[in-house]
């Protein structure tokens, strides 16, 4: 695989003040795709996932915030548990890619 292909990647995160986490989660939702409330899903090069990570370090209190971006291996399994954001029909799908509502 080439060091700087497109991959999945996935954004959690807990929030402590309701500005900065109104102000990440406006953020997040134009650079990518809602999962659920506080996780997000992104498909980017390690060097975009490594600017969405800068970009976000300057919207939070490391003191007090959580942000975790983890790579989801290829291809790509999404379950997902509870309520979603996506709109009913709404499937996340690439390359290999998989997404099982509720399983």
């Amino acid at each position: 695989m080439a060091m700087n292909r497109p991959c999945a990647w996935l954004v959690a995160y807990d929030i402590r003040d309701a500005r900065r986490l109104a102000r990440l989660h406006r953020f997040l939702r134009r650079e990518a795709t809602p999962i659920q409330y506080s996780v997000f899903m992104l498909r980017a090069s390690p060097t975009g996932a490594g600017n969405l990570a800068k970009a976000i370090e300057g919207k939070i209190d490391r003191g007090q915030d959580d942000v975790r971006i983890y790579r989801i291996p290829e291809p790509a399994q999404v379950f997902i548990r509870g309520r979603s954001m996506l709109p009913d029909g709404v499937d996340l799908l690439g390359p290999g890619a998989s997404l099982l509502h509720g399983a």
